[in-house]
């Protein structure tokens, strides 16, 4: 039996997730039958954290707290355009950690963006795993082309 790969398109926005079945490709579905999950992650304050769309819900009751769009700093150091855009714009307080690293902070904890895209990782993981009932060791995640050798690291990170 060979091992089972899943192919996993973390985006900025939405996440979707791939396995092949027979000789056929498909994305899996979670549990709700939703083939797109939100690249969101929501941390509540009883300790539950909510990934994808069940962690979207929460931008507006939950906002500092919730973190979308991790993508886009992905990789960059905390003095990069990018990240000062993103400051000026997202809720959640973004702070500069070691070596001009980015860090969010949620309450009295520090995430790395590598972190966050781990969450929705693992999150995409799960779905699989609960679709096949096989354990995945193996993964493909996709970059953009634009994306530098950093930010194609950050996300070696994230997996």
């Amino acid at each position: 039996m060979t091992d089972l790969v899943m192919g996993i398109d973390l985006g900025t926005s939405y996440t979707c997730v791939s396995i092949i079945e027979g000789d056929t490709p498909i994305v899996v579905p979670n549990e709700w039958g939703e083939r797109t999950h939100a690249s969101v992650v929501s941390f509540m304050d009883d300790g539950r954290v909510l990934v994808g769309n069940d962690g979207k819900k929460q931008i507006v009751t939950n906002p500092e707290n919730t973190i979308y769009s991790s993508k886009r700093i992905l990789g960059r150091f905390y003095f990069a355009e990018e990240v000062r855009k993103a400051r000026g714009v997202v809720p959640y307080n973004l702070v500069e950690g070691q070596n001009n690293a980015v860090n969010v902070r949620v309450g009295d904890m520090l995430y790395s963006p590598q972190e966050i895209g781990a969450i929705i990782l693992k999150e995409m993981r799960s779905i699989v795993e609960a679709h096949t009932g096989q354990n995945v060791r193996k993964a493909v995640i996709t970059v953009p082309a634009y994306f530098n050798d950093t930010q194609r690291q950050a996300t070696k990170d994230a997996g």
